[in-house]
């Protein structure tokens, strides 16, 4: 990155930067929500393991909280996917938004929209990866015990890359520093 005599990073290189990242991010989860869109069968089968806890070690003191209803499975397995595709259309939207502020001629608006559209985008994909898959189906429905339906290592890789990206597109830039405080947002 290009830091400026003062110490501060060029506004113009964190914009691309973010803009890169923000849309690879974009394209990930786009691609993970058009497979599972076109290839239904594969992840849904992931999901009704995990949430059977079928693969588990069948623990009593945990086996209650198995989900065994295959109507319920599928339900949360939409849910996943309409969470990805919404992450998938705001990170785009994001990206577009990056992209387009490195066309403008300095102030920070252009900059703050994208950051901010950035920030809800990558937050769900933590959500989804952090919350969801590591802490509930690996926690809760014990998926670390699983040697077939384990998606943990996957999970974790997203939710990080997701987070650097995340404090990426936070750096302070030379504008940053000439706006107002709390213009940031």
């Amino acid at each position: 990155m290009s830091e400026r005599a003062d110490g501060t990073r060029s506004p113009r290189t964190l914009a691309s930067v973010s803009a890169v990242l923000t849309g690879t991010m974009a394209l990930y989860i786009a691609l993970v929500a058009f497979g599972n869109i076109t290839d239904f069968g594969t992840n849904q089968q992931f999901v009704r393991h995990v949430l059977a806890m079928d693969t588990t070690f069948k623990d009593d003191d945990l086996m209650w909280r198995a989900i065994t209803s295959t109507t319920l499975q599928d339900a949360a397995y939409i849910a996943i996917i309409a969470w990805e595709t919404l992450a998938a259309l705001i990170l785009l939207a994001a990206t577009a938004m990056w992209c387009a502020s490195l066309r403008e001629d300095g102030g920070g608006g252009g900059i703050r929209r994208a950051r901010r559209a950035g920030t809800v985008g990558l937050l769900m994909l933590m959500l989804l990866f952090g919350a969801g898959f590591i802490a509930i189906g690996g926690e809760w429905f014990s998926m670390w015990q699983s040697k077939s339906w384990n998606g943990l290592d996957a999970a974790t890789r997203v939710f990080l890359l997701s987070g650097i990206v995340l404090l990426l597109t936070h750096l302070p830039s030379a504008s940053a520093e000439r706006a107002e405080p709390g213009a940031e947002g």
